[in-house]
């Protein structure tokens, strides 16, 4: 059931309507009821998946619970243990724990790989040695990448006793499958949305509007910009013979606005839904197009797959005795200077392959991973270039020179996503190439663009969109929340400018067949 579809917005309402007519006790197993409905809609077999994750890493967070609780209760009611005593039996208690822990971990890890990349190791082995690849019919669940690491971030937690453990089951399967975060995120952590999830909410009129505001907003880029735009990049990227050179530089900025539309459109629909119901789920977005450099840039986009990735596999990798024993092997024969960066730039490489991973099950997004990581690695080491540079010229306080930091990211990070888009690698840099082989810059102002599947309306709809999208960023940039800026104008402003994105999503909305918005980009993942 997709967000922008009929269906969805009439599912939606009638939940929402639900939600506060009910008892408030009844608040959250009615969203239980409705997300395991929402899953059974887009394919009722999902649900055998989604339970599974649920109920073991659920049962094995008990377990190591209790057995923390065992290990607390034994020293109280043992307070003549000695310290050695006391050492050994919190080693055979963590021993315990860490079965469970890599029980429930390898089994949900293990579900998403095979689901997700059992065709992609079966292409890769025919294609070494030569054989004809068969591809197994596999069913993928929806957002099974977006569960997968929202219930594996809990059970991390619980196993290093950084939280308790949720002893309801129905409760903790909530948690995995609340609907409006399963198709694109965000990553949330249980210590966060458990605050507001289960808490009884009553209706409040601001909380309301506010939450809708956003989901017209996160509509209106879905609809009228990212939809329309995908008529244009599916012309430039799949006639490769035809358009090169400035039409590729065209497609690497089209896809670029086409993508943060479309994912930061699903995630505002997200957070704003959750909102109207006094729920609060983590950013995902802080304007990243306003980065002034890679490491910046991807703070600002995707933050909770980043922060996920962080915590759960750069830190834990970085201090592991393997990577200890290699820094300290490093600094003894290879110098200090390497033996200090060698933890971190493994680490780093591992995250980003995996990141690449994440996203799709191909070549291209391993190349996208380690084409961020080789990026921001090398701005790594450039950085004390860059700060005796600003020393000596004094430009980095400059507004032009910000502007060029700006720009520099923004076409940086998308030429990079160009990954996304092109069929393999090696036609990714060969359209790449054509950007600096084939220049023709003309082609951009010719008229040459009316010809890709998009009029001279649709470009006029473009860029009074990106004018508006743009201007709302640099507005919230400089004077916080748009919505709390309306709010305490006069009402007719909140609620006019709330009407004008209604109006402008239906009249200017680019429809695919049957009236319905085309898929989620990220809902693949």
């Amino acid at each position: 059931m997709l967000f922008t579809s009929y269906g969805f917005i009439g599912f939606a309402t009638v939940l929402l309507c639900l939600y506060y007519l009910l008892p408030k006790r009844w608040q959250w197993p009615l969203l239980l009821v409705g997300s395991c409905a929402f899953y059974a809609l887009a394919d009722w077999r999902y649900l055998f998946f989604i339970a599974v994750t649920a109920i073991s890493i659920w049962f094995a967070a008990c377990k190591m619970e209790d057995l923390h609780k065992m290990q607390e209760a034994f020293f109280a009611t043992n307070p003549t243990l000695t310290r050695e005593e006391k050492r050994v039996y919190r080693a055979k208690t963590k021993s315990r724990k860490r079965r469970w822990m890599l029980f429930a971990l390898l089994l949900n890890i293990g579900i998403l790989s095979v689901t997700k990349y059992t065709n992609f190791v079966l292409s890769n082995i025919s294609a070494l040695f030569g054989s004809p690849a068969r591809a197994v019919n596999l069913l993928v669940p929806m957002g099974i990448s977006f569960y997968t690491f929202q219930a594996v971030s809990y059970l991390l937690d619980v196993y290093r006793a950084k939280q308790d453990a949720q002893r309801n089951p129905f409760k903790f399967a909530l948690f995995v499958s609340f609907f409006p975060q399963l198709v694109q995120g965000p990553i949330s952590r249980y210590g966060d949305l458990g605050k507001t999830l289960y808490a009884p909410h009553s209706f409040d009129g601001k909380t309301v509007s506010f939450g809708l505001l956003r989901v017209l907003w996160g509509y209106f880029k879905k609809v009228v910009l990212a939809d329309r735009l995908i008529a244009g990049v599916t012309t430039l990227v799949q006639n490769t013979d035809l358009y090169t050179g400035p039409y590729v530089f065209a497609a690497m900025l089209f896809y670029a606005f086409e993508l943060y539309c479309d994912f930061t459109g699903g995630i505002d629909i997200t957070i704003g839904l959750a909102e109207m119901m006094g729920i609060r789920l983590q950013e995902n977005f802080r304007l990243p197009f306003f980065s002034k450099n890679t490491k910046e840039y991807w703070k600002r986009w995707h933050i909770t797959m980043g922060s996920w990735f962080t915590d759960y596999v750069f830190y834990p990798l970085s201090v592991c005795m393997p990577m200890l024993k290699l820094s300290a092997w490093c600094r003894k024969h290879l110098g200090t200077a390497v033996g200090k960066r060698v933890t971190v730039y493994l680490s780093s490489l591992i995250v980003w392959l995996a990141t690449g991973l994440w996203h799709g099950a191909a070549w291209n997004f391993i190349a996208w991973g380690l084409a961020n990581y080789v990026v921001i690695t090398i701005s790594q080491e450039l950085e004390p270039l860059y700060a005796r540079f600003h020393r000596r010229f004094h430009w980095d306080d400059k507004p032009l020179y910000r502007a060029f930091e700006i720009v520099r990211t923004i076409l940086l990070m998308s030429c990079i996503r160009m990954f996304d888009c092109y069929r393999n690698v090696p036609m990714t840099f060969r359209m790449i190439g054509t950007m600096f082989t084939d220049f023709r810059p003309v082609v951009l102002f010719d008229g040459s663009l009316l010809q890709i599947g998009l009029s001279g309306a649709d470009y006029t709809v473009l860029i009074a969109g990106f004018a508006l999208v743009l201007g709302t960023g640099l507005l919230q940039n400089r004077r916080g929340s748009l919505r709390e800026l309306l709010w305490r104008k006069p009402a007719f402003v909140f609620y006019g400018y709330m009407a004008f994105l209604f109006v402008a999503t239906i009249v200017f909305g680019a429809y695919g067949a049957g009236y319905n918005a085309s898929q989620f980009i990220y809902n693949q993942f």
